[in-house]
């Protein structure tokens, strides 16, 4: 069982940057595809961003490419999120969540992942 804690939320003007890190417990963390979800008010939950287990391959959503950027520390048994130049529709409960074993990063969808953490608020006012 793996647990995720994710920390780094709050609240940021347009324009502003966030942090997000998620820390996983588990001597498994490196085997671990990772994937960072969001979830606006009255919206589905949809992937951002993902990073293989080795942190060579990452993927993410067409509309924060070059805005956002995930990385991990495997030596932490954390994975992070850098949100840059952030606009309003940002906005959203934030999730990490992790995948056994590789997988193409093409094939992460919610319900391709194995555990998720309980999510941290990001709200991006204009």
């Amino acid at each position: 069982q793996v647990q995720l804690v994710e920390s780094g939320g709050g609240l940021v003007q347009a324009g502003g940057s966030l942090r997000l890190s998620c820390v996983a417990s588990g001597r498994t963390f490196p085997s671990y595809t990772m994937a960072w979800f969001r979830q606006a008010p009255e919206k589905e939950r949809e992937f951002v961003a993902a990073i293989s287990s080795s942190g060579g391959s990452t993927r993410y959503l067409d509309s924060v490419k070059g805005r956002f950027a995930i990385s991990r520390d495997n030596a932490k048994n954390t994975v992070y999120l850098q949100m840059n130049s952030l606009k309003p529709e940002d906005t959203a409960v934030y999730y990490c969540a992790a995948g056994r074993g590789w997988r193409p990063l093409y094939t992460i969808v919610v319900t391709s992942m194995d555990y998720w953490g309980k999510g941290t608020l990001v709200t991006v006012s204009s």
